[in-house]
């Protein structure tokens, strides 16, 4: 777009001119309109903030035009789903004003209907703390006993996206902001590019079902070239991905226009073809397979903290890695609890809108099982899925988490529209693509200290809402604290709604909801195989 400007300006400007010259001095008023356009359009290309402007010189300000006729035509034709139903545009707007730092105050009180089915609040003091006297950074200490590299890890952190699937500016923007902020960038499944080691950000290396970056030419786990890796100063953690609740059961999905060379030489896979991982793991396939698997790549790693991610599904399964890693005594150090409510890329719609436990049920039913075994001391817990706010991250760590993963966030607050052509290659921001024409937009300088900006202001706001809730740090906060709106008469608290449990309590006795889980549990093979595995019924 910016040589088809650059050429028909040119084009216009000369036809003008000649015009003028030759036809008559009337002319005259095009030419002044066509050079000031021009003189416009060069100063869109070269200004650094605006992506959509950079990318296409003066047409592109019709966006922030229809930014300005909001929300009765801006927030239904671009903020909408498929069905009309807005996207997060409270959200999204709240990311964009932190990371440009702007005023993200709202005047007139809350924009939601607080009387509907599913509005949820966190609980006041009338005694509340001083923020100024609480931890501004909060941090966790993720390591357990077979650890000997353990990580101090911010709550908030950037979710796990591909070079690939993101491009390269994308890529180095979010972990130069990573840098600035003192927080985690986690690869994605595609492997360590240059462009995630360029800035020195840290590091959650992601290691999905194809081994990219640690596999052998027939596709399996290369453990010398994990090693090697590995070891790297900026990994600071290991993640395996079992599944991802955008898509679970379904591996990751590269189109084959944007496995360029350069990606494909980094995940040690053939260029311009469609990349489909496989939907299983070939390192393992029983949950004692799994925790050895964990022991293998934290020996190799040389004791950096090993976890794995995954969306909850059937519940014995995850019960059945619970009973391996108690009956190997090897625990991961984290466990990444993703929602069905998470992004991606590219996945088929099935997938998407109608696999995996949501986030809130998973997260719960994590916790309690891990705590109702008296193994949660071991580990850590990590939470992915449509986490934007101070708001969610204090909900999420009510219901049991440790520290918060947001790709979605990250990536608005980069510079992504949520135009909807991630999978075609044509992100009109350069956000995800991989076509030189559209990554341009993307200026590194000015998108990191966005991320950073957002990061900052999102944690000071979960500050902000701990001390108004009367607490001193994070581990006070309960699922007493908050509340959901069942019916126009009927609200509970989390507590009500997922209830929680002892420390140990399942070793002696297990919990009627979980009689049929525990039941099907088995540490030497998956519940595909068992024809009642049991309901979903309570978290």
């Amino acid at each position: 777009m910016r040589k088809k400007f650059i050429i028909i300006s040119t084009l216009l400007i000369l036809l003008f001119l000649g015009l003028s010259l030759f036809l008559s001095s009337n002319w005259y008023v095009l030419l002044a309109i066509t050079l000031g356009l021009t003189i416009l359009g060069y100063y869109d290309m070269t200004q650094k903030k605006h992506a959509v402007m950079r990318i296409y010189p003066v047409i592109g300000r019709l966006r922030y035009l229809m930014e300005e006729l909001r929300p009765k035509i801006y927030q239904y034709f671009i903020e909408s789903d498929i069905d009309g139903r807005p996207i997060n545009r409270i959200d999204r707007n709240t990311v964009y004003q932190r990371a440009k730092q702007d005023n993200d105050t709202m005047p007139f009180g809350t924009q939601l209907d607080v009387y509907t089915e599913g509005y949820e609040w966190v609980c006041h003091s009338m005694a509340p703390k001083d923020f100024n006297t609480l931890d501004q950074d909060p941090r966790v200490f993720i390591g357990n006993k077979d650890c000997l590299q353990p990580y101090s890890c911010s709550i908030y952190n950037i979710s796990a996206m591909s070079y690939g699937s993101l491009s390269a500016n994308a890529v180095e923007a979010m972990n130069a902001g990573a840098k600035i902020g003192g927080f985690a960038h986690n690869t994605g499944e595609g492997g360590i590019s240059p462009f995630h080691l360029k800035h020195e950000g840290d590091l959650i290396w992601q290691i999905g079902t194809g081994y990219f970056g640690c596999r052998t030419a027939d596709g399996n786990f290369n453990p010398d070239l994990f090693r090697e890796k590995s070891q790297m100063p900026q990994v600071k953690m290991i993640e395996i991905k079992i599944s991802q609740g955008a898509k679970p059961g379904h591996g990751g999905i590269l189109p084959a226009v944007k496995n360029t060379p350069e990606i494909a030489a980094i995940r040690h896979i053939e260029p311009h073809t469609l990349v489909a991982s496989p939907p299983f793991h070939k390192a393992f396939d029983t949950p004692r397979g799994l925790v050895q698997f964990i022991k293998q790549l934290r020996e190799l790693s040389g004791g950096k903290p090993v976890g794995f991610k995954l969306c909850i599904g059937y519940k014995c399964e995850f019960i059945s890695i619970c009973q391996a890693m108690i009956e190997m005594n090897t625990f991961p150090d984290f466990i990444t609890v993703d929602g069905a409510e998470g992004g991606t890329g590219a996945a088929p719609q099935e997938f998407s809108n109608y696999v995996g436990a949501p986030l809130l049920d998973g997260l719960a039913f994590v916790h309690n099982i891990l705590t109702g075994l008296d193994i949660r001391k071991h580990i850590k817990i990590i939470a992915s899925g449509k986490v934007f706010t101070g708001f969610h991250i204090i909900r999420a760590i009510a219901l049991g988490a440790d520290a918060c993963f947001s790709a979605r966030a990250m990536m608005l607050a980069v510079g992504c529209i949520q135009a909807l052509l991630c999978n075609t290659n044509k992100c009109p921001v350069g956000v995800a693509t991989q076509d030189p024409r559209l990554t341009v937009g993307l200026v590194v300088d000015d998108k990191k200290t966005r991320v950073a900006n957002f990061h900052k202001k999102t944690v000071h706001s979960f500050v902000e809402l701990l001390g108004a809730s009367g607490l001193e740090n994070k581990e006070s906060i309960t699922r007493s604290h908050i509340y959901r709106r069942i019916s126009f008469q009927t609200m509970h608290t989390y507590e009500v709604i997922f209830p929680s449990f002892q420390p140990g309590e399942f070793l002696t006795n297990i919990p009627e909801r979980y009689e049929n889980d525990f039941k099907h549990a088995n540490p030497d093979t998956w519940g595909l195989s068992v024809s009642n595995v049991g309901g979903w019924g309570n978290a």
